[in-house]
Parts: structure tokens; sequence; C-alpha cells
């Protein structure tokens, strides 16, 4: 019998799928990050969540901050599915964080205004986006913990991940009924918060798991004998 070796071709859309994964959170970090300096007058970012950066002449910026995060997003979700191995279920993982990415659009769809009195308020629907973006993404990270426990690559990854999303439960949490409604007695470092859960908990996972994608994606070709 010939011993033969075959080149079994990987995609190219889950490496373009790690960078959107890595880019999305980073872009959109250093896009409020850029606003943020420039912004002057009552705007604070221990008080004040992103979003209140909509609320201004120039919240355009921020709107397309929004939605370009959720372009990224939705490729990683699409490029990470394709690049664990298949579970029953297992295509609930994306599935949530493409849920989430939808929240970014609704987040830009539906922004914050400004009130006379210079305050940033929701004339409709935008807590629907908040909502939608941190529990989605939360939910996303504890059910793709479960998919990684069965695949040997991602095993390693499948404890930080699923803390992270039970931490990000609990951030959606403590933001929904103890900081963000009006009253809350955390409701002064609201913007604090909500920036520490997604700087310290959300983006280092969606990066961890978009690192680990472009990894395995740019491994030499398996060999096939026959």
């Amino acid at each position: 019998m010939v011993t033969t070796s075959v080149r079994v071709s990987r995609p190219d859309f889950q490496r373009w799928a790690a960078r959107a994964g890595v880019a999305g959170p980073v872009l959109f970090t250093a896009g409020f990050f850029v606003q943020e300096a420039f912004r002057q007058g009552d705007y604070s970012r221990i008080a004040d969540p992103i979003s209140a950066l909509e609320a201004d002449p120039r919240g355009w910026i921020q709107q397309l901050n929004f939605l370009a995060f959720a372009v990224h997003l939705t490729i990683f979700a699409i490029g990470l599915h394709r690049g664990i191995a298949k579970t029953r279920y297992g295509w609930a993982g994306p599935a949530l964080l493409g849920a989430a990415a939808v929240g970014l659009i609704l987040a830009a769809v539906f922004p914050l205004r400004e009130d006379p009195a210079g305050e940033p308020y929701d004339p409709g629907h935008h807590v629907i986006a908040g909502v939608t973006f941190f529990s989605c993404s939360a939910l996303a990270l504890v059910v793709l913990s479960r998919r990684f426990a069965a695949d040997p690559r991602w095993r390693g990854l499948a404890r930080y991940v699923g803390v992270a999303g039970i931490l990000g439960l609990g951030c959606f949490v403590l933001l929904g009924r103890f900081a963000m409604p009006g009253g809350a007695p955390l409701h002064e470092v609201a913007g604090l918060l909500q920036r520490m859960t997604v700087l310290a908990v959300t983006f280092p996972a969606l990066v961890a798991i978009a690192l680990r994608l472009r990894r395995l994606a740019c491994r030499p070709p398996a060999l096939t004998r026959s």
C-alpha cells in the first residue's frame, strides 16, 4: 500500500472572523475613549453610561460605533460556530452572540437624547438594547463554555469563559437593579460599573476566544494518510 499525504484546507473565513472578534471590542473601546476625551460640560465617565455619548450633537459617531461593533460581533459569531466541534444545541452560544449584536444595533437605532436640562434620557426602547446586549453576551459565554469543554482544542478556555459569563450575569443584575434606574443606590457610579463590566469581564473573554480561534485557524493543515 502506498502512503500519501493529503493537505486538508482550512477556511480563510475563520481567520477573518477571529480578527473581527479582536477588532470589535478594541475598536469600540477606542471609539468611546476618544469621544470621551473631547466631551465637555456635565459628561461623566463615572456617572454616565457609554450610550450617553449619543445624547450630543455629535452623537452619530457613537451610533456608528455601535453599528461597527455589531458587524464585527456578527462575523465573529459565525466564524466561531464553524471553528468548534459540533454538539447538540451547540448553535446556541454563537446565536446568543448574534443576539448581543442585535442589541448593539438597537442601541444605534434608538439612541439616548438630551433633555432641556442637558441630561441624557431614553425616549423609548434604548433600555431594550442594553438588556439585550448585556444579558445575551453573558449568557453566550456561559453556553460557549459548555461547548468548549466538549472540544479538546478549546477545553483550556472553558472554565475561564464560564466564570466570565457568570460574572457578566451578576453585573447585568447589578446594573439593571442597583445602578441604571434613576434613584437606584449605585446610580451615581452607573457609568463606572458599566465600563468595568465590559472592559474587565465581557471584552477580555471575547478577545481570548477570538485569539484561540485565530491560533487554531492558522495551524498548518492537518495531514491524512491513505
